[in-house]
C-alpha cells in the first residue's frame, strides 16, 4: 500500500507536466489557425478553455481509479457516475433560470475543480487514516511511462473513433447539425455502459486469472460476462432503436433529423456489445501493444471515411464511418484473440 501511495504522487505529476506541455503547445499556435481548421471563429476560444482544464479531468479519474485501488469501490464509482455530474447539474439549472446559458461550458469544465479537488483531499485523508508506509517503489518515473502509454494510445485512439465524426461535421456542417447528431451520439453511448460497468469489475480478475494460467476459469469469466453485457445492454438498444423519434423529439422537434443517424449508430452499438470486453481483455494480457495498434489501424479508417462521406452525406456519412470503423477493429481484435488464447471474448 505504500508502494501504491509512492506510485500515485508520481503519476500525478506525470499527468501535471503532460498538460503544462499541452499549454504550452495552445498558447504558442495562432487563434486563426485553430479558428481556419475548424472554419470557427469561436473554435480557438473553446479549445483553450478545454485544454486549461485538462489537468482537473485527468486528475479526476486518476482519483477515481486511486479510490477503486484503495478498495472504496462505492466511493470511487460515486465520484464517477454521481458526483460527476452533479456540480455542474447545479450550475447548469442555475444558468438556465437566470438567462445565462452562455456560461455553460464554463460551468461544465468548473465542476471539474471541485471534483479534482474533492476526490483528492478524500484520497489524502485515507493515506493520512491508514498511515501507509512511505515506501520507495521500483515503478520509476520511465517504468510507468513505458508501461502505460500503449493504453493511453489506445485510450485516445478510441475515444478520437467515438469524437472524430462530430470534429469533422462541425468542419463542414453548422453547429446546429453537429448538436442534433452529438444528441444521437450520447444516446447510443447509453447504450455501452453495460459493457463498461463490466469491464470495470472483470479487469483485475482477468489479469490474475491469467497470470495463474487458469484457461478454464478464464474462459467461464468471459462466457459470463459476455452474457451479462447482452442481457443488459440489448433491451435499451431494442427500445432506442423502437421509439427513437420520439425520444429525439423530447430534445426539440428539429432534433428527429438525427434519427437514421441514430439507428445506425445503434447498430455499431450492437455489434459492440456482442464481441464483450475484448479490450479490456488485450490490456490486461499483456497485449496492449496489438490492440494499441489495431485501434490505430481503427482510428485512421474512421477519419478517411469521414473525411469522405461526411460532406456527402452529413450526418449520415458521420454515424456509418463510425459504426463500420468500429465493427471491423472489434472484429480483428476478437479473431485475433480466439486464435492466439482460443479463449471466446465474443458472444456464442
Amino acid at each position: 500500500m505504500g508502494s501504491l501511495k509512492n506510485v500515485y504522487y508520481k503519476m500525478l505529476g506525470l499527468i501535471l507536466l503532460t498538460c503544462t506541455i499541452l499549454l504550452i503547445v495552445s498558447f504558442l499556435i495562432p487563434e486563426s489557425v485553430i479558428n481556419n481548421i475548424f472554419d470557427k471563429k469561436e473554435a480557438s476560444y473553446l479549445i483553450n478553455k478545454v485544454v486549461f482544464s485538462l489537468s482537473l479531468y485527468a486528475i479526476t479519474f486518476l482519483n477515481v481509479d486511486m479510490l477503486r485501488a484503495l478498495g472504496k469501490t462505492i466511493l470511487s464509482e460515486l465520484f464517477r457516475n454521481v458526483f460527476r455530474y452533479l456540480p455542474f447539474l447545479i450550475l447548469a439549472i442555475y444558468l438556465v433560470y437566470s438567462s445565462n446559458e452562455l456560461y455553460l461550458i464554463d460551468a461544465y469544465l468548473l465542476s471539474f475543480l471541485c471534483l479534482a479537488l474533492g476526490s483528492f483531499i478524500v484520497i489524502y485523508r485515507i493515506i493520512l487514516k491508514s498511515e501507509l508506509e512511505d515506501i520507495t517503489s521500483h515503478l520509476s518515473y520511465r517504468h510507468i511511462f513505458l508501461k502505460s502509454y500503449p493504453m493511453a494510445i489506445s485510450a485516445l485512439s478510441y475515444f478520437l473513433m467515438q469524437s472524430v465524426d462530430i470534429l469533422l461535421l462541425t468542419k463542414y456542417s453548422t453547429f446546429e447539425q453537429v448538436a442534433y447528431y452529438a444528441v444521437a451520439v450520447k444516446l447510443s453511448t447509453i447504450t455501452s455502459l453495460a459493457l463498461l460497468s463490466v469491464n470495470i469489475i472483470i479487469a483485475p480478475k482477468i489479469a490474475e486469472i491469467y497470470a495463474n494460467k487458469d484457461n478454464n476459469q478464464l474462459k467461464t469469466l468471459l462466457k459470463n460476462s459476455n452474457r451479462l453485457i447482452l442481457i443488459l445492454s440489448f433491451p435499451v438498444i431494442v427500445l432506442l432503436a423502437f421509439f427513437s423519434e420520439w425520444i429525439l423529439s423530447l430534445f426539440g422537434d428539429e432534433y428527429v433529423v438525427a434519427q437514421n443517424a441514430l439507428l445506425i449508430l445503434l447498430l455499431g452499438q450492437l455489434f459492440n456489445s456482442l464481441c464483450g470486453p475484448v479490450g479490456v481483455y488485450m490490456n490486461m494480457t499483456g497485449k496492449q501493444n496489438k490492440l494499441q495498434r489495431m485501434l490505430i489501424f481503427g482510428l485512421l479508417l474512421n477519419v478517411i471515411l469521414n473525411i469522405i462521406y461526411i460532406p456527402k452525406y452529413g450526418m449520415i456519412g458521420a454515424a456509418s464511418s463510425t459504426a463500420f470503423s468500429m465493427i471491423l477493429w472489434k472484429t480483428i481484435a476478437a479473431i485475433t484473440t480466439f486464435k492466439q488464447d482460443k479463449v471466446k471474448t465474443f458472444i456464442s
